[in-house]
């Protein structure tokens, strides 16, 4: 019998056109082990800082990192400085301001910057429009990262992933598999976070035949949808249903997000559920015989 540090081995080693879902099902893998098994080195205390900005983030994504520095010293009392938070701020939690300002995001001044092409545009039908977003998500002893991939015209959560680390090939893996899942949109709009930027992630999206837009340099509103989207998924499930771990943490948030795809209605979508708006207009995609 094959162990699974060797099918894992095989795994990174392999070069293939397939998914990296597809891989893990035929070497019989669970797909969410090859992003979550890092364990963090962040003391308890960077943890209590991060999960006081998550929520505040949640509440105020205005909050840029000295902001935060000002509210966590001054109105709760922690004696930090402000290195530490731009730290956690931009590297370790990844966030980046509604307002422009000189550190509104991490992005990679080597990569290639998209236009936004969203403006003014009429979104008419599902798969027209994707957005991508990785938000932060804390831990008891730790933190994971949530990535997903949400469709504008229906709301619906195409595709998520799990992982402790923001690297550019587990969101190419991520792109493949709701690519695989749900066929290719016209556009997808991300930030200009350096996991988008990436000649990874580009290449997968150009070489699909999609358009890349991203948002203007500070302007979280730009991808309003998914951003909405992480604040409904802390505030109706994460924030009150803490998981002690990341099996714990995958399994909460698949049924949350089936729940919401199937159960919870919009008004934006005239009392519709996404998935109702999502299948109503789009036929889905048949696996290969």
């Amino acid at each position: 019998m094959i162990s699974t540090d060797h099918k894992q081995e095989m795994l990174s080693q392999v070069e293939s056109p397939l998914s990296m879902r597809s891989k893990c099902v035929l070497l019989s893998l669970n797909r969410s082990s090859q992003y979550y098994t890092k364990k963090t080195d962040e003391s308890d205390l960077n943890l209590e800082l991060m999960a006081h900005m998550d929520k505040m983030y949640t509440d105020h994504p205005e909050y840029g990192a000295e902001r935060m520095h000002t509210w966590l010293t001054m109105d709760l009392g922690f004696a930090v400085n402000i290195k530490r938070i731009n730290r956690l701020y931009y590297e370790v939690m990844g966030l980046k301001s509604l307002m422009p300002g000189p550190h509104t995001s991490r992005i990679s001044p080597e990569h290639k910057k998209y236009p936004y092409l969203l403006r003014h545009l009429p979104i008419t039908g599902p798969n027209q429009v994707w957005m991508a977003d990785i938000t932060y998500i804390p831990m008891p002893k730790g933190y994971m990262y949530l990535i997903a991939f949400i469709d504008v015209f229906s709301r619906k959560i195409l595709h998520w992933d799990l992982s402790n680390s923001m690297s550019s090939i587990w969101c190419c893996n991520v792109l493949e598999d709701c690519i695989e899942k749900h066929g290719r949109p016209t556009i997808i709009n991300t930030d200009q976070g350096s996991q988008f930027t990436s000649d990874d992630f580009v290449y997968r999206v150009i070489n699909n035949g999609i358009k890349l837009s991203m948002d203007g340099q500070g302007r979280a509103k730009d991808n309003i949808y998914i951003e909405r989207f992480w604040r409904t998924i802390k505030y109706e499930h994460i924030y009150i249903r803490p998981s002690q771990d990341a099996d714990q943490l995958r399994k909460g948030i698949g049924w949350y997000i089936d729940w919401y795809n199937a159960q919870r209605r919009h008004t934006e979508l005239n009392n519709n559920t996404p998935n109702t708006v999502f299948n109503s207009y789009h036929e889905p995609v048949k696996s290969a015989a």
